[in-house]
């Protein structure tokens, strides 16, 4: 019964829909094809159409030439196939060992734990316990390096099925106990509760094999919240339970157990194993209570559906049942006819039961009196049994050797509790002094936190001060920069307004009736402009007080002439002109464009101040994506060391030495506008500035 174990895991583990097989010329790309192929053969393994899936896992195989994992699932079904069709078990083993490659190759670690699992299987099954103890090793590895706990579950478990194959039966449970911890830890979906239920179903049947009954329905016990809603793996805990019942004798427990069975709906050939199991116990039932026909007829049944289940071990242990039936019974020549069909794979499927067979058939041949052949069956029972005896010695004497290997660790252990003791109290003492020189080292760290403080707050101190400074410092700056706009947008009208009162006061007589009219009527219009420039000033230096920073908005190019035009409209003896043919607008500050533009103005009106004929114009064109204001004098010129305040920061200034010019540098510098002049000595001279047309701040 072990291949059913495997049978469990390994079918709830790929159970999906069946379905028909698929069109792949439908679909485009290879992953596309693999992934449609994977979902059929999957389908195949849930019917258990061996046939066909390991002739669609060779057409997988061929697919994924250059998909090392998905070669490595279809190794892994092709050898799923031959091992459960006829327990093809060398054909088997070859796929697994090439999904197994091929998974570690990927690096593909679910593949490498499924192959591992039935690897270690068909090394038993195949007798090849050398590399079944090297697959044994490996997976320890395995297990000691992965994290992931869906291998350590399922790993776990299979090298508990290699000890219980192995009837180390203390160790088997062992690992299992681990298996069933690592399970609880997975996703809590079906498929692994029923998983869980399985160990411990594995577990019961463990103590069934060590005839410690009522152990074993414990673990049954545990198994069956599980696997409740699984008719398959359900059937096969009623069957143990039944077992456990037969030998502990519970009659009502084993009528009970005997009908559930039969209510399950399963796969076909899991029906007929369950059905041949349960009729064996059965058999066993009544050949203990001394109902040999009785048993006789369970024992035909239990042949009967073991034939129908395709499973050797099955009908091997079908007929070890009905060949002691018959010997009951006396027909002792049917018993040997009987019992020879099932010694024949007996040996490699359960050596207790090849030993079971032997002894029968020994005492078979014995009550017919050929004692030759009672001889040579009893020699191979004696052989095996031994065999057996000696294995159970041997595992008795590990246990043994482990229990007083364990005793003389609780020995140490004991020892080094009690040196643990004088060393507390050596350590309570260290720890004391420890706490003074802490204590000690914690007063000289306050002292010294505290001083830190106190100069980190004197630096704070100073930073704040230095920064006033600076504040302080840019508002003087601020200040001296208000006064240089005042000086220059004022200074020219102020004087035009005076140059006309001192003449009216001091030549009167130069001055006729109309001549005075149209002056008076010039200085009053100067007046109101200067007063009306004066408030836009003032008002917008309060404004900036706080923070000197432009502020643009869009304006017409024409308004801004406007407002220089009425600012110098008291200007005698000079034609100031303005020409904005395009009517241009600007997006920036109004008030530094107009502060530089009377700087500008100022500088043109004062270098005509002794030119006859003095023309200055403002020209507003645009040109390469740029717009440029430019101011003209028909002056006398200048030199670059002239304008060099335009340019240079570390020029030296003072109110009637460029002063206009540095204040014009650093109002076009804080509006992204360049200045750029040209003027020769006795030429004109000419300022432009220039504006990008998607200039904003």
């Amino acid at each position: 019964m072990k291949k059913a174990y495997f049978l469990l895991l390994f079918f709830i583990t790929f159970s999906v829909f069946a379905q028909q097989e698929p069109n792949l010329a439908k679909y485009k790309t290879t992953t596309e094809k693999l992934n449609v192929w994977l979902k059929y053969t999957n389908a195949l393994l849930d019917k258990e159409d061996y046939l066909k899936l390991i002739t669609a896992a060779q057409k997988g195989i061929s697919l994924s030439e250059n998909h090392l994992a998905y070669k490595s699932r279809f190794y892994l079904y092709a050898g799923t196939a031959y091992e459960f069709s006829n327990n093809q078990y060398e054909k088997a083993l070859i796929n697994y060992e090439k999904s197994l490659k091929y998974a570690q190759q990927a690096h593909h670690l679910k593949n490498e734990t499924s192959a591992l699992m039935r690897l270690n299987y068909i090394y038993y099954s195949v007798r090849d316990t050398v590399k079944g103890k090297a697959l044994t090793n490996y997976i320890k590895q395995v297990l000691d390096t992965t994290k992931s706990n869906y291998t350590k579950a399922v790993l776990n478990g299979s090298l508990a099925e290699y000890y219980q194959n192995n009837s180390e039966y203390e160790t088997f449970i062992g690992y299992q106990l681990k298996a069933i911890t690592f399970k609880k830890l997975l996703k809590k979906d079906k498929v692994n509760q029923e998983n869980i239920g399985i160990s411990y179903l594995q577990i019961g049947s463990s103590y069934t094999r060590m005839k410690q009954y009522s152990k074993a329905i414990e673990y049954l016990n545990e198994a069956k919240p599980y696997v409740k809603n699984s008719p398959y793996v359900s059937a096969f805990l009623c069957n143990y339970y039944l077992q456990s019942f037969v030998a502990l004798k519970k009659t009502d427990s084993i009528q009970k157990y005997y009908n559930l069975i039969y209510t399950y709906p399963t796969a076909k050939d899991s029906l007929f194993l369950n059905l041949s199991f349960a009729n064996r116990s059965m058999s066993d039932h009544y050949i203990n209570e001394g109902k040999p026909n009785t048993a006789y007829n369970y024992a035909k049944k239990a042949v009967l559906f073991g034939e129908k289940s395709n499973d050797e071990e099955i009908l091997m242990e079908a007929n070890t049942a009905l060949g002691r039936v018959l010997y009951e019974k006396g027909e002792y020549k049917k018993a040997i006819e009987t019992l020879k069909k099932a010694s024949i794979n007996a040996l490699n499927y359960d050596k207790e039961s090849f030993v079971t067979i032997n002894k029968e058939l020994s005492q078979s041949y014995s009550a017919l009196g050929s004692w030759k052949e009672a001889y040579h069956y009893n020699e191979i029972y004696t052989k095996y049994n031994d065999e057996m005896m000696q294995e159970s010695a041997k595992q008795s004497i590990a246990n043994a050797e482990a229990r007083y290997q364990n005793k003389t660790k609780q020995q140490k252990i004991k020892n080094l509790s009690a040196q643990n003791t004088i060393k507390n109290i050596q350590i309570a003492e260290a720890k004391k002094q420890r706490l003074y020189l802490i204590s000690g080292l914690a007063l000289v760290a306050i002292i010294g936190l505290l001083l830190f403080k106190q100069n980190r707050n004197r630096k704070k101190t100073n930073q704040k001060l230095q920064v006033l400074n600076q504040e302080l410092d840019e508002a003087n700056k601020i200040k001296a920069r208000f006064f240089s706009i005042l000086n220059h947008d004022l200074r020219s009208p102020v004087s035009n307004l005076i140059h006309f009162l001192h003449l009216q006061k001091e030549n009167p007589e130069l001055i006729d009736e109309a001549t005075a009219q149209r002056m008076q009527t010039k200085v009053i219009t100067g007046a109101e402009n200067l007063l009306s420039s004066m408030e836009d000033i003032l008002l917008w230096s309060k404004g900036q007080m706080d923070n000197f920073k432009p502020h643009p908005r869009k304006f017409t190019v024409a308004d801004l002439f406007e407002e220089i035009q009425k600012h110098f409209s008291s200007v005698e003896n000079i034609d100031i002109s303005f020409e904005d043919p395009e009517h241009l607008s600007l997006n920036t500050d109004e008030n530094y464009l107009k502060t530089i533009m009377r700087n500008l103005t100022g500088n043109a009106i004062k270098a005509l101040e002794k030119h006859k004929n003095g023309k200055i114009t403002w020209k507003a064109f645009q040109e390469n994506n740029q717009i440029h204001l430019s101011i003209t004098d028909n002056g006398h010129g200048g030199t670059q060391e002239q304008f060099k305040a335009l340019y240079d920061d570390s020029e030296v200034i003072g109110i009637k030495s460029g002063l206009g010019l540095h204040l014009i540098r650093d109002l076009a510098t804080a509006i992204n506008c360049k200045i750029e002049v040209n003027s020769k000595p006795d030429s004109r001279t000419t300022f432009t500035l220039k504006f990008a047309t998607n200039f904003t701040n």
